[in-house]
């Protein structure tokens, strides 16, 4: 009986394409999915005369693969793969390994860990970035779970991943449990953050300098030649040079809605349950919110007209203040992304390697861009670094675009044209370098309503006070609760 290297479950789109990519690589694949329409159409189709079968049940598939198993799950995330997962826990054998590729939930993927490994099998949850191209020639991957199933499926993932033009490989081991997963929704919320960014700076082209499709498509290709570079900026040009059958730009006939699978919004819970102030991701997750009121947005829009403003300076010039506001904004996305990931690095014990993070995903991955690099570059300097403003060279890069950066926002808002996510990267660098923020205001009005207590400049850290404001009195006491805590009564 033909044994084959790894199972693949689920043969849509990224399942087949990952399949082929497996098998050009020199893997023979078995493959199952419940949805026989798929499996015929795969089997009858582009997988014909390549080292690659399709199996009509599980236990089948599961019977053709050596030892110890490989089986890669590439369907829909949430119940199908617990579902999924309870069906091979009964058929598998101990040592076996089950690999998650698709976009799971970090918390699922810690809890589908252990509960597999107390079954005997080893569990993966990958991140798989790049798309459907990335899959089938090579994506960006972030593997992570059971640490001992790493040197088993390591010469497997080395080999379909992508490759850089130094000749990396886009591939390496994140941690355990929910590791490679929580990258991956990373790498997803700073992939919302640099589009909407992006569509930002597309929307003040359109309205406040009235560009058209072919003329922004020549700044979006001549920004290929800087440090904007990227994936994303390259097929922004793309996009604006399609025509469509008329012959007019296919962009002005494309609804202002957009849609989300969720990674974003993940990423914007757990900022807000690790404390770590995710602002321009998360405006940008609202932003795609926002823009699903179509019929809403069309009549405001008519109760509320914008005024026009003039821009008196040269268009080039004004051109050059959005590639610099657009950097220094890209540079803050990154900067609140990989503070998450230094938070969760923390909390969990995984020792994230936030600059081989950064080198993973210049390749194959829907962010991949020579920004990385520099990233890179900062973590190599300072392992411990805690915020990328903090690094001589973004330090520098903000610098230098500051000026170019509160213009473009200023001027937006003065012209009604929303930028949330640029406003919000703006904000919080600002909050960022104030020394001194109006919070201590806030904390009396808690302590006003809620004794809730406060701390005072004049003290040490860690010691708190309670005033009780309606009495507007002076009298100190010790709190009964705690001995080191003064009350002002």
């Amino acid at each position: 009986m033909q044994q084959f290297d790894i199972g693949m479950i689920g043969l849509a789109v990224m399942g087949s394409n990952l399949t082929l990519n497996f098998e050009s690589k020199g893997f023979s694949v078995a493959c199952f999915d419940v949805d026989e329409s798929l499996r015929k159409a795969f089997e009858e189709g582009r997988s014909v005369g390549k080292k690659i079968r399709c199996f009509s049940t599980l236990q089948e598939m599961i019977d053709h693969l050596e030892h110890p198993r490989k089986v890669m799950l590439m369907i829909k995330a949430g119940q199908p793969v617990d579902a999924m997962i309870e069906q091979l826990v009964e058929i598998l054998e101990a040592g076996d390994v089950i690999i998650d590729g698709g976009n799971s939930f970090f918390k699922d993927t810690q809890r589908r860990t252990q509960f597999v490994e107390s079954k005997g099998l080893f569990y993966i949850g990958t991140g798989v970035s790049g798309g459907e191209s990335g899959a089938l020639h090579g994506p960006s991957l972030m593997p992570g779970g059971s640490l001992q199933a790493w040197k088993l499926i390591q010469p497997v993932f080395q080999k379909i991943a992508a490759k850089t033009s130094d000749g990396m490989r886009c591939c390496a081991w994140m941690g355990e449990n929910g590791a490679g997963h929580f990258v991956k929704m990373v790498h997803n919320g700073i992939e919302y953050g640099d589009i909407q960014l992006i569509c930002e700076i597309y929307h003040l082209m359109r309205d406040l300098l009235k560009m058209q499709p072919e003329a922004i498509q020549q700044v979006f290709e001549s920004w290929k030649n800087t440090e904007l570079n990227s994936y994303l900026i390259d097929i922004t040009a793309q996009i604006f040079a399609v025509k469509d059958v008329d012959g007019s730009p296919l962009i002005d006939k494309i609804l202002d809605t957009a849609g989300q699978k969720g990674t974003g919004k993940w990423m914007s819970i757990t900022s807000l349950e690790e404390d770590v102030p995710l602002t321009l991701i998360s405006e940008s997750v609202y932003a795609r919110n926002l823009s699903a009121m179509k019929n809403e947005r069309v009549t405001a829009s008519k109760m509320f007209p914008k005024n026009e403003i003039s821009i008196n300076e040269n268009k080039n010039d004004f051109l050059e203040h959005f590639r610099k506001a657009l950097y220094a904004s890209k540079i803050i996305s990154y900067t609140q992304g990989f503070h998450l990931l230094r938070i969760a690095s923390e909390k969990y014990s995984w020792n994230l390697n936030f600059g081989e993070i950064a080198m993973i995903w210049r390749g194959g991955c829907i962010i991949r861009s020579c920004f990385l690099e520099r990233i890179k570059q900062a973590y190599d300097k300072n392992s411990a670094l805690n915020n990328l403003l903090l690094d001589d060279y973004f330090q520098k890069a903000i610098q230098e675009s500051l000026e170019s950066w509160r213009k473009v926002v200023s001027t937006a808002v003065l012209s009604g044209i929303p930028i949330p996510a640029m406003t919000a990267a703006l904000s919080y660098f600002d909050g960022y370098t104030c020394n001194k923020l109006p919070t201590n205001l806030l904390q009396a009005q808690r302590d006003f309503f809620g004794s809730h207590t406060y701390e005072r400049i004049d003290q040490p850290r860690g010691v708190f006070f309670h005033t009780d404001w309606e009495k507007k009195s002076t009298k100190e006491e010790k709190l009964n609760n705690n001995p080191f805590v003064i009350k002002w009564i």
